[in-house]
């Protein structure tokens, strides 16, 4: 039985596509939901804080009012909130299967977690192996758009973020996405390069806010390093999918994820570094590390609910950009 499974955060998706199923990442419905408060409500309506992270509770209310039977929740990995959003969920009666990231990055344990949720949705790794080679035809795609970018000036920042994002899970159409990004590509490498902008890099989770990278081209900068939106396209070549999750960085520990940020940095010669942090969120606590060990100047922006970039970010906005100027 075909199944349309939510996950709220990256997972080996290959093992969904290849048992039949529909995967819908449930922070990208969300966020492109049009009305993203409508389900922030929703949770707090059954009873979430206020002070508590607006992507977990957005992932509750979309799962909720979208009807959702099914979801994978990344309880080792991810969000610290997860554990408690996957027993809410169950009780409400969604089947709720966990994931979880060995911290060590052990392969025999990876290796587990991919064959128990092959198990689970009834498939095998032989088949979602074969669903790899497709996927990751897809991926070299969205991984040329992210070259043009920084290499050829012929991307937005805000491009580069969409199409990466959706890599999660290829909106559900592989071969539809597929299509379009190859479309889109033949269309980018037509336009006239831009190499006037700041070059910048956008460190952490993707943010809440709508038209911040916008709003970064219009004060004269780009993002050409979307970093945790690039993993989620999967750049680092790999045989098989304990190899891939093992290179995917998010999950891990921070010092994996810097070391990208350090290569991609110098790569793509940025000029300095976009820290977003959600509030509430433990991850506010890596600004310490990135901020001592990057070399670079770094801008941390926190945001707590949808909505477009406010005053007073903006003015920090452009100051950050006046002093790299």
């Amino acid at each position: 039985m075909t199944l349309r499974v939510g996950f709220t955060t990256t997972i080996p998706v290959e093992v969904l596509f290849a048992g039949g199923h529909s995967p819908v990442d449930l922070n990208n419905r969300f966020i492109t939901s049009g009305a993203p408060f409508e389900y922030i409500r929703a949770a707090e309506s059954d009873g979430f804080p206020r002070n508590s992270c607006s992507w977990v509770k957005g992932i509750y209310g979309i799962a909720r009012k979208r009807r959702f039977r099914d979801v994978i929740a990344v309880t080792q990995g991810d969000c610290s909130f997860t554990q408690a959003l996957m027993e809410v969920l169950s009780y409400r009666g969604v089947r709720v299967s966990p994931f979880a990231f060995p911290f060590d990055r052990d392969p025999d344990l990876l290796s587990l977690e991919i064959r128990k949720m092959a198990k689970r949705f009834g498939t095998d790794v032989a088949r979602a192996e074969s669903w790899k080679k497709r996927l990751d035809a897809i991926r070299g795609v969205a991984l040329e758009i992210d070259r043009l970018t920084w290499e050829e000036g012929k991307v937005t920042g805000e491009e580069n973020h969409l199409w990466l994002v959706n890599c999660s899970d290829f909106e559900g159409d592989p071969d539809g996405y597929g299509k379009r990004a190859r479309a889109f590509l033949a269309k980018a490498r037509s336009r006239a390069a831009r190499k006037d902008l700041l070059p910048l890099a956008f460190v952490g989770v993707p943010p809440i806010l709508s038209g911040l990278h916008a709003f970064f081209e219009e004060s004269g900068a780009r993002f050409v390093f979307n970093e945790v939106q690039r993993q989620f396209a999967m750049p680092g070549p790999s045989d098989d999918l304990t190899g891939q999750y093992l290179r995917y960085t998010y999950p891990y520990s921070f010092f994996q994820r810097l070391s990208d940020i350090r290569e991609q940095a110098s790569i793509r010669r940025v000029r300095g570094i976009v820290h977003y942090v959600q509030s509430f969120c433990f991850r506010q606590i890596e600004d310490i590390l990135l901020r001592e060990e990057i070399g670079l100047p770094v801008l941390t922006l926190e945001a707590d609910m949808p909505g477009p970039v406010d005053g007073r970010t903006k003015i920090r906005i452009q100051a950050f950009l006046e002093m790299l100027a």
